[in-house]
């Protein structure tokens, strides 16, 4: 068979995987970047010698007990760049006694909970035998296993459907301790409204060593696929927008770019956002009743939506690598009441700041109407992020006593400058029972669309949102493209 051709829309994670197995299994692509540098979501940025990271914080498949490990070697990850383990998830403190520390090690967190809440027994029984449940099912790994593996996971079905059901803060009512239960629903990124199976799959995993740090991170991690996918013969085009996707007789074959001019390709595959590759670049020809249905209700929270990066003049290498600070009192942030900082020294990883200093980053949820209504004034928006950027450095001084003399940076990224850099704004909700059900058979959202033919999607938009599922999704789409062409899907150069 002739040498086929395929343009990807997106340099993102998904789009670089699509572009990797491409490669591998003989096909032509060229990767259409509207960014200055690939990565897309997965990004960090640089301010004089800090590094603020603004994506990656636990990786599936940072060990090879992980289904995702053998993806990450396929893409020039491993063993290129070392993982680091945590021992600790998160450190929740208290102004009044000692902090509850979610350490990865099953055994040392049962003993831990005990000490602070003795007449919680029960309870943590059940909590931690339930993880160690599921230190044997990589629930993540399920994206990329065979049937026979989800017909062996058919066994943990009962339990994490139980656990889909309950958030954290629902679960933590049942513990008599007050800490505990002021504390346990925060152990995920502070997000009291995260179900139950997220929180079990993430110590699960973490106490084998799973669900770690690449050193370097979220850059360091893009470049390697980049890297790999040049190594590969493939092409990326950065500073290049498409414009709409060209099809002829319900089949895409190119793109129309910003500047006029047009690319051809056998196969077209989008790795941008989701309602801007349907709606806009497709003029919403080819959809469905349940596409349009996910993409009409946008979801206007977002959990991570505010990272507030501060270069600091000091050593805080002692200090956790994920603490949860309880306010002395409510303090209203963006639009929001606040009780607590989620609070991140990037200090376990010397690259992120120059020799004894650290890179700090709080994250924050937010509205992205709450933003959106400030686009229009950019002075508007740039006091509100100064407002937001001083509230919260008084906060952390009371934690770190004279921080405010030794921060040398301040950034504040809000989701309108993730919208400005890849194209994504608010997001779209999937409930966790739908994305365990995705899991176990497979099926997505629009990995293709209804009537068009040669075009397939990639990335959080077309299935599960996360760095490990959307590479996962760029190895099958290529997959899927090889059976289309009769050819034997290959993961090897």
């Amino acid at each position: 068979m002739a040498e086929r051709s395929i343009l990807i829309i997106g340099a993102g994670i998904g789009g670089l995987s699509t572009g990797c197995y491409a490669q591998l299994n003989g096909y032509r692509t060229t990767i259409l970047e509207m960014h200055a540098r690939p990565g897309g979501l997965c990004t960090a940025w640089n301010r004089s010698g800090y590094v603020f990271d603004g994506s990656i914080h636990n990786l599936a498949g940072s060990t090879p007990q992980s289904a995702f490990h053998d993806i990450w070697r396929d893409l020039g990850v491993v063993p290129a760049i070392p993982m680091q383990a945590f021992d600790e998830l998160v450190r929740v403190e208290r102004a009044d006694g000692e902090p509850l520390t979610a350490y990865t090690n099953l055994d040392r967190l049962e003993q831990h909970l005990k000490q602070l809440a003795p007449a919680d027994t029960v309870v943590i029984d059940e909590f931690i035998s339930a993880a160690r449940a599921f230190s044997n099912l990589d629930l993540l790994g399920l994206a990329v296993a065979g049937p026979l593996a989800r017909i062996r996971a058919l066994r943990m079905l009962p339990l994490m459907l139980k656990y889909s059901r309950i958030t954290l803060e629902q679960f933590a009512q049942r513990f008599k301790d007050p800490f505990l239960r002021r504390a346990f629903p925060s152990l995920i990124y502070d997000w009291p409204q995260t179900p139950m199976i997220m929180l079990l799959s993430f110590l699960g995993r973490s106490h084998i060593g799973d669900l770690g740090w690449p050193a370097g991170g979220s850059n360091a991690f893009a470049h390697a696929i980049e890297r790999r996918y040049r190594e590969l013969g493939g092409t990326i085009r950065c500073q290049t927008r498409v414009e709409s996707i060209i099809v002829d007789g319900d089949t895409a074959v190119g793109v129309r770019l910003a500047d006029g001019s047009e690319l051809r390709a056998d196969i077209v595959v989008s790795n941008a956002n989701g309602h801007a590759t349907i709606f806009d670049m497709l003029g919403g020809r080819y959809t469905s009743a349940a596409i349009r249905r996910y993409y009409d209700t946008p979801q206007d929270r977002i959990e991570m939506g505010i990272h507030v990066s501060l270069g600091v003049a000091r050593d805080l290498s002692a200090e956790p690598h994920a603490i949860v600070l309880p306010l002395d009192r409510p303090v209203t942030i963006a639009g929001e009441e606040r009780q607590r900082l989620y609070v991140e020294p990037f200090c376990f990883d010397a690259s992120m700041a120059p020799g004894g200093k650290t890179a700090l980053k709080v994250m924050l949820a937010t509205s992205f109407k709450y933003w959106s209504a400030l686009q229009d004034s950019r002075d508007r928006y740039q006091a509100e992020k100064h407002r937001i950027a001083e509230q919260v450095i008084d906060l952390l001084e009371k934690r770190f006593p004279g921080l405010r003399q030794q921060i040398e940076v301040i950034d504040v990224a809000t989701p309108l400058t993730t919208l400005q850099i890849t194209g994504n704004g608010h997001g779209y909700h999937a409930p966790v029972t739908a994305m365990v059900r995705a899991l176990f058979t497979g099926r997505r959202l629009s990995q293709t669309l209804p009537g068009l033919h040669q075009f397939y999607m990639v990335g959080q938009w077309a299935g599960i949102s996360g760095i490990p599922m959307v590479a996962a999704m760029g190895r099958d789409v290529v997959r899927a493209i090889c059976r289309a062409d009769r050819r034997t899907f290959s993961t090897r150069s």
